[in-house]
């Protein structure tokens, strides 16, 4: 039942909860985004959701306008405006991905939507079932150092999350995100 139904009746409860507290917080990053580098606030880009299909997947605007699209392993290899630095660090640039999770593209828990063009981790996804669910705002990869991992290392918890979604799984994992905020930032 909670994968049929409750996750999605968890995912708008979150989502609604997260906007009221958090708006006023979003309309200042929105604001000082556009003061920073003029040009959009919200970042749109195409990423694979549910069954491999594209979709556009919203941050907050972090590098300059212009900046080519890149996996989350090689943010090392771009520029970052101050702001962007910051709402980085503190992962505040996913915030406009409550809008995806109201759309339905996403969960708030799931595997992380990859780029169409990593061919090798959606291979693997496909491989282990993790391909057919919604791709999550943050997941069982993420609270284990996501960014440092390998391709073969991401799929295996995406695989290991699917076998066993549940409503405990996930609040478990919701918790252990807030935690994995507050450890230091990876050194590039």
């Amino acid at each position: 039942m909670y994968k049929l139904f409750g996750k999605r009746l968890l995912d708008i409860f979150i989502v609604f909860v997260a906007v009221v507290c958090l708006s006023p917080l979003m309309t200042i990053i929105a604001l000082l985004i556009k003061i920073v580098d003029p040009g959009p606030i919200i970042f749109k880009q195409n990423r694979a959701g549910r069954n491999g299909e594209s979709f556009s997947f919203f941050k907050f605007r972090s590098m300059p306008v212009n900046t080519g699209d890149l996996a989350s392993d090689a943010v090392g290899q771009v520029k970052l405006t101050w702001v962007g630095t910051m709402i980085r660090r503190t992962n505040i640039d996913e915030l406009p991905q409550l809008l995806n999770i109201i759309k339905g593209d996403m969960s708030i828990v799931g595997p992380r939507p990859p780029l169409s063009t990593q061919k090798d981790l959606l291979k693997i996804r496909k491989k282990n079932n993790s391909l057919y669910t919604r791709p999550g705002l943050t997941g069982l990869a993420q609270i284990n150092s996501f960014d440092g991992m390998t391709v073969p290392e991401k799929a295996a918890f995406d695989g290991e999350y699917v076998k066993d979604i549940s409503f405990y799984n996930d609040v478990k994992i919701i918790l252990n995100t807030f935690l994995y905020l507050f450890k230091p930032p990876p050194v590039y």
